[in-house]
């Protein structure tokens, strides 16, 4: 199937590794132009523009608006790192507010610096990676699961109000996906419980229907979907990408 992205252009922050390298790799593999933004500023893949992002770093984040204002895209894939794992009893005003800055307020800033040239063609796309802890919250990891719900709403709400220009907004949530965030956080619930490392992962494999962790490529597949011509009647959605894990909603 063509999904019509020959001749886009797409932007896709945390393109270096993940979730966003296996994102970028697909969408370029259907003949989109991707511009990856990353820390390094190292595309994950040969045929790419690799440019350099801090979303921590407002300057870093104002480079890249100023670029987008000269450079419009076709295509954005809002992606992030996880703050650190802890619990939302006891959590200081100040790591919410570092986690809102750091997860949110940037993603809003690029968002809305890209919106102007894909209203002006009458054709865009913008996809945000969140987290399953949108729709059930994930034990010890109440920064995210917070600041995620954040952005979910912001994205419904984005969704609505540049439906009629041509422009889908929607997020992909990604259950265990077999990344280095993952097995940081199985190596963290191994420490803390005192288990193997092995005896944690299965025990999670156990939670999920398909039995195992999705592959990155899998994940990536959804999001450039999404982005595809196809597409194009699905907008404000939350599509979940977790072998069943979820069961409700």
């Amino acid at each position: 199937m063509d999904l019509g992205l020959k001749g886009k252009t797409a932007l896709v922050l945390g393109a270096s590794r993940g979730l966003g390298a296996a994102s970028a790799k697909l969408l370029a593999a259907e003949g989109a132009h991707v511009i990856a933004a990353s820390r390094s500023g190292e595309a994950p893949a040969d045929g790419m523009e690799g440019v350099k992002l801090d979303l921590s770093d407002a300057d870093s984040v104002a480079a890249l608006i100023e670029r987008l204002a000269a450079q419009p895209v076709d295509i954005l894939v809002n992606n992030c790192g996880g703050p650190a794992a802890g619990p939302a009893k006891g959590q200081s005003s100040a790591a919410w507010q570092a986690a809102f800055e750091a997860m949110a307020t940037p993603i809003f800033a690029i968002t809305d610096a890209a919106l102007p040239g894909m209203i002006e063609k009458g054709w865009g796309r913008v996809v945000t990676i969140g987290s399953s802890g949108i729709v059930q919250p994930i034990p010890n990891l109440a920064l995210s699961n917070g600041v995620r719900g954040a952005v979910a709403g912001w994205s419904k709400t984005l969704a609505e109000e540049v439906a009629p220009h041509g422009v889908t907004v929607n997020m992909v949530l990604p259950g265990r996906i077999a990344t280095d965030r993952l097995a940081q956080l199985d190596g963290i619930k191994a420490e803390k419980t005192g288990a193997a490392l092995d005896a944690v992962q299965e025990a999670s494999r156990k939670t999920i229907p398909a039995a195992r962790y999705g592959t990155p490529e899998e994940f990536g597949a959804m999001v450039t979907f999404l982005c595809s011509q196809q597409a194009g009647y699905v907008t404000g959605s939350m599509i979940r990408v977790d072998g069943g894990m979820i069961r409700g909603h």
